[in-house]
């Protein structure tokens, strides 16, 4: 079923966090900061709204990091209940995919929790002081991606973070697959 997180709660301090990653090294959120800010993308293995424009998030990811953005995934999914989004099917996603970013697993959903991550995919563009300025879509694409040509939302938002500190005051929410919460 389709979730859509809330607009963005500008200047909100983002929770600082420290997750393992499908490269073996545990990451906070100091380590993945660029001295512009950071993109930290809830993503999980499974979901058609992700897979759809995981080359788009890919190519944004490589993009923004001359802006001096940084860029990290969280999969927070329940993976006893959805297997695909398991640690090791993880890592062999992004060594697949070649992330050029640290793909994190928050296994006891905490960090979902504390970012009130909705959906899969949901971005949180911070500025170089760690605080909201953009939670919005990737581009236009819904299950399917759309055409090549389409405005680059998250790609736009933090350039003019990274140039300005502040994030664009229109938004569009993100579309995708809810956050698989665990039971209890």
């Amino acid at each position: 079923m389709a979730a859509t997180p809330p607009v963005c709660d500008f200047d909100w301090p983002a929770p600082a966090f420290s997750l393992p990653a499908t490269d073996g090294k545990t990451y906070a959120l100091a380590d993945v900061m660029g001295p512009k800010g950071v993109v930290i993308a809830f993503i999980c293995n499974h979901c058609p709204y992700v897979l759809a424009v995981l080359d788009r998030i890919i190519r944004d990811a490589r993009d923004l990091e001359p802006h001096g953005v940084g860029f990290v995934a969280i999969c927070s999914n329940d993976a006893e209940a959805y297997p695909a989004d398991s640690f090791e099917n993880m890592a062999r996603m992004a060594e697949e995919e070649g992330f050029p970013f640290p793909y994190l697993h928050d296994a006891d959903q905490s960090v979902a929790r504390a970012y009130d991550a909705a959906c899969t995919p949901d971005f949180f563009g911070l500025n170089a002081e760690g605080r909201l300025q953009y939670r919005g879509r990737l581009d236009a694409s819904r299950r399917d991606a759309g055409p090549d040509d389409l405005r680059r939302d998250l790609y736009e938002a933090m350039v003019q973070v990274a140039e300005t500190g502040q994030g664009p005051k229109d938004q569009i929410a993100s579309m995708g697959c809810s956050i698989k919460w665990r039971d209890g």
